[in-house]
């Protein structure tokens, strides 16, 4: 499971986008707590603490205790507004939770055992098609990532959904399809796909080229 974060913070007075940039000239970053059948609240919070917990790699899939005047409340990040110059933060959405919460969360996978595939050791490759899998989690059991286990899989052979042994208190947000998460290819199979995929786009450029000699010969 994701480790807890807290982060303090302190109510926003003012709102606005000249209110807003007064915070952020302070090192703060706006940012409103909403959800849980109360008002959103607006908060500011210290911008280098908000990078620095950014920088973790798992804040977006982490519980995070807001304290405003000492006061907890449990949240979990919803979005981060991102200065498209600067990539600064600039804006946090974070959502309540209640004690028994189900949150919807994307989950890193992680391989393992690779040593132990057939197809890998031939000089196969992982096609994976999925480096996340959309989890519908219990609030106080996020996990920070799945690991999937490739073990005995030979060339060809496919990893989906539906085989995949999920932690405890976690489940599929997608329940329509049983998806491909990874495929083992061999070496050749991986390059003609990317060669007819580049075809297939120089194709649709020739076409365009095509049409643009032809409206330049009609006027």
């Amino acid at each position: 499971m994701s480790d807890a974060l807290t982060l303090p913070a302190e109510a926003r007075e003012r709102a606005g986008k000249g209110a807003s940039r007064a915070l952020r000239r302070e090192g703060r970053v706006p940012a409103v707590i909403y959800g849980g059948k109360e008002e959103p609240t607006p908060i500011h919070v210290e911008e280098k603490l908000l990078v620095q917990q950014l920088g973790t790699g798992h804040f977006m899939n982490s519980i995070v205790m807001i304290e405003i005047d000492g006061k907890p409340t449990r949240t979990i990040p919803k979005d981060v507004a991102m200065h498209p110059v600067s990539d600064r933060p600039i804006h946090v959405d974070f959502m309540r939770l209640s004690k028994n919460a189900k949150i919807d969360v994307a989950v890193p996978v992680v391989f393992v055992n690779e040593e132990a595939s057939p197809g890998l050791k031939k000089g196969a490759v992982l096609n994976v098609v999925r480096h996340e899998l959309e989890l519908t989690c219990d609030a106080d059991k996020i996990p920070s990532e799945v690991e999937i286990d490739v073990t005995g899989l030979d060339v060809g052979d496919s990893i989906h959904i539906s085989s995949i042994t999920l932690p405890a208190g976690s489940e599929s947000a997608i329940t329509d399809r049983d998806f491909t998460i990874a495929t083992v290819v061999a070496p050749s199979a991986l390059k003609r796909a990317e060669g007819a995929a580049a075809e297939g786009e120089g194709e649709g450029a020739s076409a365009v080229d095509g049409e643009e000699e032809a409206g330049e010969d009609s006027e």
